[in-house]
Formats: structure tokens, sequence, C-alpha cells
């Protein structure tokens, strides 16, 4: 069955006449009639009582009009999908978001996403990286927003750099290390850790632990960043929390150094794959919006991928 058939039938079913059907259609009439006994075929039997001045639907015609309605219906709503789709009168977007990123940093990209592409709806993915890594190459998502530290990237992933900010030790004010302007990785042996499941570190942050010889006992785990600054603001021990994730109002952030580790958040899409033009708007706002005050980072005149020295970096 093609769709000019049902066309050519749906035009008969009102016209009851094959010249004027095929007028309707803009075909030869021969055109039509072939169309359509081709249809009969398909179907085993006719559509079309042929009377010299009475032509009407037999009953098979009229068992299987509704469902070639549907069938031209549906077709029709497609193809309108997707005009709007291309033209992008109304998309939905997927973004992906990792889970260990602040509402507030979204604030003025959400909203200049909405004043510059009304039409985009966007639909926020809330995950962790590694679930997002998935879901991209597995085509569920076309962009997302995320951090990888280098050694863990999939060079089938593509990173467009948004923003950075510095890795702090979230504690208790009265903490003995509160009182530091900085703490060394080296001053955290033996204090009791609360670990982040989603940490943007993972691996590496123990590589690095365990190359300077510092342990500790973990006596708190959660993929919750609010709860994990609740037990720090109870002084259950320290927890490692990028900068504008420490917002507690009973915890102090003090810069972790020698070395410091620096998060790098980036726009994350498929390498070489083909993307939708609501894709390209949300990269381009990306790019005109000022993260955590700043230019995106990929703007930056600096060499985006060179982290400061003495730190381990994201991306």
């Amino acid at each position: 069955m093609r769709m000019h058939q049902v066309r050519y039938f749906r035009a008969m079913c009102e016209e009851l006449n094959f010249t004027r059907a095929a007028a309707r259609c803009n075909v030869s009439q021969p055109s039509l009639t072939r169309a359509i006994s081709n249809l009969e075929r398909e179907f085993g039997g006719p559509l079309f009582h042929r009377e010299r001045s009475n032509t009407h639907l037999t009953e098979l015609a009229r068992v299987v009009k509704p469902y070639l309605d549907r069938i031209y219906e549906e077709s029709t709503q497609a193809l309108e999908r997707a005009r709007e789709f291309w033209s992008m009168q109304r998309v939905a977007l997927r973004l992906g978001l990792m889970c260990t990123i602040a509402p507030n940093h979204f604030v003025e990209f959400i909203s200049q996403m909405r004043a510059m592409h009304p039409q985009i709806h966007l639909d926020i993915v809330d995950s962790s990286a590694g679930s997002l890594d998935d879901r991209l190459l597995m085509g569920d998502l076309e962009v997302a927003v995320y951090c990888r530290p280098e050694k863990s990237r999939d060079e089938r992933l593509h990173y467009l750099p948004l923003f950075r900010e510095q890795i702090m030790i979230a504690l208790r004010p009265d903490h003995k290390l509160a009182r530091q302007k900085a703490i060394k990785v080296t001053d955290l042996n033996g204090e009791p850790y609360l670990e982040r499941i989603n940490c943007e570190f993972g691996v590496l942050g123990d590589e690095v632990f365990n190359r300077l010889g510092v342990d500790g006992k973990t006596v708190y785990r959660s993929d919750r960043d609010d709860w994990v600054l609740a037990m720090a603001a109870a002084g259950l021990g320290y927890a490692f929390m990028p900068n504008h994730l420490t917002t507690h109002p009973s915890v102090v952030a003090i810069p972790l150094v020698e070395p410091e580790f620096w998060r790098e958040v980036s726009l994350v899409s498929v390498r070489g794959r083909p993307h939708s033009p609501a894709v390209g708007a949300l990269i381009q706002v990306a790019m005109k919006t000022r993260w955590l005050g700043s230019p995106a980072h990929a703007l930056e005149m600096l060499d985006s991928d060179q982290a400061p020295q003495g730190s381990v970096s994201g991306p």
C-alpha cells in the first residue's frame, strides 16, 4: 500500500466519481483508476460498485475506510511535526544535567533560552556523569552539561567548556582546619570523610590521596549533596565539594591545595553525530551566557585545556 493510494481512495469516497476524484488529486483518471484497482487487489475485493450514475462504497470499503483515514491523518500530522521540528516552530529538547550542578548555575542560561527561543521546550534530565555518558552515546540525549576528569573522558564525545570552579573542603566553622586560609591534601590525613557518591573526581581523587598517603575513615556516603553538607554542618567530618555548591549557612568552604582540584563543566555532545537545529540554538545561547559571572570558558583567551600549575583538573 502506498500513501498516494490512500489519498486517491479518500478522494473517491467523497467524490464518488473517478473523473472528479482524479481532478481533485491532480492526476489523470487512468492513474487514479489503476491505483484504486491495485488497492482492491491488495484488499482482496472491490472497494466501489461502479454503476453508470451511482458509484458507491462496497461493504469492504466501509470496513477499511476508518483505518485508512487514520493512516492518512497520522501521516499528515507526522509531516507537520517534522516541518515544525526543522523550522523550530515547536520543539522538545532533552538536555542532560549532572546532578551535582546547582540550579543557580543555570538561571541565566534557561532565561536566555526562553527569551531567544520560546518555541524550544527544554526537558531537563538529571543524572550522574556516568549515566549521561551512556545516554548520549545511546541517543537518548542529544546534549548534556556535566564534568568529567580528563582521564575519564570518552573519545567519542565532544566537550565545549562552560565554566571552571575550584574544589573546596566543606567544614563546620569550629573545625580545627576551618581557621586556615587553605587546606593541603596532607592536612586531611586521619580526618573523617563525608563521601559524595557522585563526586566529580571519584577514582582520580582517590589516586591523588593514596599517592600522598592520606587516609581517613568514610563515616557517611550519599548521592544527595545537600545531605552531605548537612552532615558537615553537624560536625561529622569534611566534604570534598565544588565551590558554588557549598551553600549551607553552617558550613565554611576552604580551598584545597597541594594539589588544587578544579572541575570544568562542559556542554557535551557526540562527535560527528548530526544534531537538530534546536541543539545548534542551545549551543549559541550557551556561548552567549555568562557562567558564574564570566563568559563561557570556551571563549576565553587562555587555553581552556591548561589547568593552573600544581592542580588536578576536570576535562
